[in-house]
Order: C-alpha cells, then structure tokens, then sequence
C-alpha cells in the first residue's frame, strides 16, 4: 500500500520537521550572549571606577609622590643648584649634620614659637566669631564676607602693609604706644617683638577663613540640641560648652591640622616682614628664621639643594610626629571622657 510524503510548505522552504532539532541553534545564541552581558556587567563593575579615579592618581604621582620621593634621593647627595645633575653620594650624612646645626634648631623653635602665638589666638577668636555669626543678626550676610576679606588678601600685600605699621621710626604700633607714654619697640631687631608682629600678620589673615569653618559645623547642628538645653535650663555659655563645641570637634581638628601645617611652612610673612637681605635669614641674628626661611636661604642663597632636601624631608618628618601625637592624645582624651 503506498504512503503519502507530506508536503512541502509554500515557498520552498523545508518542513520544520527536516531541520534537525528545532530551537536548539537558537537557544545556543542566547546562551553566548547573555555571558557576553555577564562579562561585560563584571568588567563594568570592576574596572570602571578605577577608571574614574585613576586620574587622581596620575595627577598625584606625577606632582606628589615622585616630587616627594625625588627630593628624598636629593637629600642623601651632595647637590648644587648650578649642577644638578653632578651628585655626590652621602648617605644620611646630610642629616647628621642637620641635626648638628645650631641654625637648625633655632629655626625649629622660631616655627614653633611663632606658630603657637599666632594658632592659638587665632582659633580662639574664630571660635568666637563663628559663635556670634551664628545668632540671626541683621546684615549678617555682610558681616560673614567681610571677615573672609582678610583671606582674600594676598601674602604680599598684607606683610608689606603689617611692616609698615610695625615699622620702628614711623609706624603707627609706635606712634600709638606714644600717646599713651610707651617708647617705641624695635619690632624687626628684637626676637619676641618681631615673632608677635608676623603672628599678627598671621591672625589677620587667617581667622575669618577658620571662623567661617566654624559657622558651617555650628549650622549643621540640630536646633532641637539648643531647644532641649534651653528646657533644661542651661545657659547660653553652658549652651555653647556642651552643645555647640562637642557638635564641632572635628572641624575643631580640621583647623588644628590645617594650623599645624601653615605654621611648619611659614615662609611668605617673616621674609616680607624682613624687608630685605634680612628677610631670607629671618633677621640678623635669625631671631625670626623659620623652617620654610631656612630651606629657602640653603637652596637658593648658598646653592646646597642637597641640604634644602633634607631640611624639607625633616619638616615633612616633624608633621607626621605631630600628626600621630595629635590621634594618641584624641584617642586618650575619648576614652578617659
């Protein structure tokens, strides 16, 4: 008996039932692609936020560490500024000698002494501004930039304008102190005159800048902080002691931090303040050289960029010991309160 073959779809394409096994090539498709989206979604996740901060890194290899680590290698050669390629190897023996150096040392407490008299004021008095600010005060959008205006100022313009005043014949700190019966002070020749007058210079010109840190921790505090203490009876200044300092104790770090270092590389102030050939050597009996001074007059008055490397490394050194000191007596401080 014969059989009938079935027949064949219109068009001449073949019968599904001729093509193997249906669906497989497709689903063997959609296989490879979805692993193709899972690789891309890993590499997406993995690789491209180190693209987005790689830049960054570029950025601070090329302008930080390698300058960093460059003038370390400086530092353990002989180097002069007018053969900088000719360098003679010396181990830590320019350090030694650093170390050694009476200049050294009494830069180091000249940037010591002169940052202390001039942070330690200077933070107290943003703190009170930054207070005051803080109530609702008529004008006080023109009170908050006209305390920032001092920073705005240049380095240069307000050093020159604080010698004047401070200025031993015809400055007007001694006019003023001879109204008032006082002879005048040789503020420029004399070490503790001279290390108050660049402090002023510093204040003037920093404490807007931190008071305006301040404002912006003091704003950041919850109102129902204030209103409690208020129900419970606590004055403004029981107010200020427990709400308002312990809200803003990390910016109060912050601006110690920032202080410290400012006041480590304090160079721009005591040369101007010098007013001349003096001014390099903070004084003529370097009564007001700091460490930034020092680094400056070894590099670049006596030629030695071996020694200017080493004094950089040292006070890059000393910030780090500060640095450490400040989060052992943080931490302390946290767990004995």
């Amino acid at each position: 008996m014969a059989t009938s073959t079935p027949a064949a779809p219109m068009g001449g394409q073949p019968h599904p039932a001729s093509a193997g096994h249906p669906g497989k090539g497709g689903a063997d498709g959609g296989d490879s692609r979805q692993s193709r989206r899972n690789i891309l979604h890993r590499l997406d996740l993995g690789t491209v936020p180190y693209a987005f901060v790689a830049p960054f890194f570029l950025i601070f290899g090329a302008f930080g560490l390698y300058p960093l680590l460059y003038t370390f290698w400086i530092s353990l050669h002989r180097v002069e500024l007018s053969s900088m390629d000719l360098m003679e190897w010396r181990g830590l023996a320019n350090f030694t000698e650093l170390f050694e150096d009476d200049r050294f040392w009494n830069a180091l407490s000249n940037t010591f002494t002169i940052g202390v008299i001039s942070t330690v004021p200077q933070l107290l008095m943003a703190l009170g501004l930054a207070h005051l600010l803080n109530y609702t005060l008529r004008g006080s959008v023109f009170f908050r930039v006209a305390v920032l205006t001092p920073y705005a100022t240049s380095i240069g313009a307000a050093a020159l304008v604080f010698s004047m005043l401070f200025e031993r014949d015809f400055g007007m700190v001694n006019w003023a102190l001879n109204l008032v019966g006082f002879d005048g002070i040789a503020w420029e020749s004399e070490k503790w005159p001279a290390q108050f007058a660049i402090s002023t210079i510093v204040i003037w010109r920093w404490t807007g800048y931190n008071a305006l840190l301040y404002l912006a921790a003091m704003q950041a505090i919850p109102k129902d902080l204030y209103e409690a203490a208020a129900i419970d009876g606590a004055s403004r200044w029981q107010q200020f002691r427990k709400v308002t300092v312990p809200g803003i104790s990390a910016t109060i770090v912050f601006t110690i931090v920032l202080s410290t270092i400012g006041a480590t590389q304090l160079f721009g102030e005591p040369m101007i303040f010098g007013q001349g050939p003096n001014g390099i050597t903070g004084g003529a009996d370097n009564q007001y050289q700091t460490l930034g001074l020092l680094l400056y007059e070894e590099g670049w008055k006596n030629y030695q960029m071996g020694r200017a490397a080493t004094i950089a490394w040292a006070m890059f050194l000393i910030l780090i010991v500060i640095f450490v000191l400040q989060r052992v007596i943080a931490r302390f401080t946290s767990r004995t309160s």
